[in-house]
């Protein structure tokens, strides 16, 4: 159910917490990130919790705050709860005030929900960036008690109760899923993208969002996005500029979305660093959806946003596993059934995590 949020008081960010840069060492990736390190390195990115890796350098913060990127999206907001090295262009969100010592793990998650959907709704990206300057004059809603302060009981219960329904439905899936076994690609072979009965690889549109209209919109716009698809919003189409079709696939080729890739459901139009893979056959869409796992699985191991993205490797020496048939070439029959087994799957999963939240 929505929750209520009528009744709730506005506070402004700046008013609960001191927002500057997280300390950081003034090293390359590759001198501070280390294959044994043990503290983790909160970095600009929208995935693991913001850690980009581990180094045996000594933390530079304790912990127990939130954090976000300056310089990459609102996506890249997360609590940290355990100390952790800081990174360039990575803030904190450190208590201040009168409430300063009145915020406990869950309340702070809690406020982390509640300031990410914030400045969602604010249309922050690469060109509006979300500065620590605009985050402190952010106004957001809260739970209050009847003494019109923030109710830290009210955030800390819900927590709580999310926390014990999340547990239900991760244990139902690992019921679920625990019988599935590991897939053997040892006799599979790596593929450019550009190969015999594989992709043409096309630059894309490289648009700028914000020089878009969106008076009467019809066309996806495809950014460097995760979610949706990587469609961040629909604009105006433009005269003598056709459309991408739908059914061709995208990669965004730097940014912590690094390797997002996805099969569009719709004519679209793409930004800078997007790039577009058209099939050179009739490619059957389960087909496309493995291709897109299998090429952000590999850009996420082995490429690093902000250091080595796709860019200079995508149509030379970017390449990724698929299964193979006894010719050596790729087994198209195997990866069509397998994603509509685990299309299947997924089915079956939300079904029994339905059956919990009734």
């Amino acid at each position: 159910m929505r929750i209520d949020i009528n009744n709730w008081g506005e506070f402004e960010v700046g008013s609960l917490f001191d927002i500057h840069p997280t300390k950081a060492y003034k090293l390359t990736n590759n001198s501070l990130l280390s294959e044994d390190g043990v503290n983790p390195v909160i970095v600009n990115s929208s995935y693991n919790n913001g850690v980009g890796g581990y180094t045996n350098m000594p933390v530079t913060e304790e912990g127990r705050i939130i954090t976000f990127s300056d310089t990459s999206s609102v996506d890249a907001v997360f609590y940290q709860s355990k100390p952790f090295v800081g990174y360039p262009h990575v803030q904190g969100m450190y208590p201040i005030g009168r409430y300063k010592n009145d915020w406990s793990e869950n309340s702070l998650l809690f406020f982390t929900v509640v300031f990410k959907n914030k400045a969602r709704g604010l249309g922050f990206n690469y060109v509006n960036k979300f500065t620590r300057e605009s985050a402190a004059k952010m106004i957001v809603k809260l739970p209050i008690n009847r003494e019109k302060n923030i109710d830290f009981l009210y955030m800390e219960n819900f927590i709580r109760a999310m926390s014990k329904k999340a547990k239900i439905r991760l244990k139902t899936l690992f019921n679920t899923s625990k019988t599935e076994k590991m897939v053997n690609i040892d006799s599979w072979k790596k593929f450019h993208l550009y190969g015999d009965n594989l992709f043409e690889i096309d630059m894309g549109s490289k648009l700028d969002k914000a020089k878009m209209t969106e008076v009467n919109p019809s066309i996806n716009f495809v950014g460097r996005a995760n979610a949706n698809n990587g469609i961040t919003t629909s604009v105006d189409a433009i005269d003598g500029l056709s459309p991408y079709n739908a059914g061709y696939m995208t990669v965004s080729l730097g940014g912590e979305y690094l390797g997002s890739c996805f099969v569009q459901p719709k004519p679209f139009y793409t930004s800078q660093n997007v790039i577009v893979l058209i099939p050179k056959w009739d490619m059957p869409f389960e087909v496309k959806q493995f291709i897109a796992t299998m090429v952000f699985k590999e850009s996420q191991t082995y490429y690093k946003a902000f250091v080595d993205e796709l860019n200079r490797h995508i149509k030379t020496d970017f390449s990724f596993w698929l299964p193979v048939t006894s010719k050596g070439t790729p087994d198209w029959s195997y990866m069509e059934r397998y994603m509509k087994f685990k299309i299947n799957v997924s089915k079956l999963y939300l079904q029994k995590i339905q059956g919990h939240i009734k």
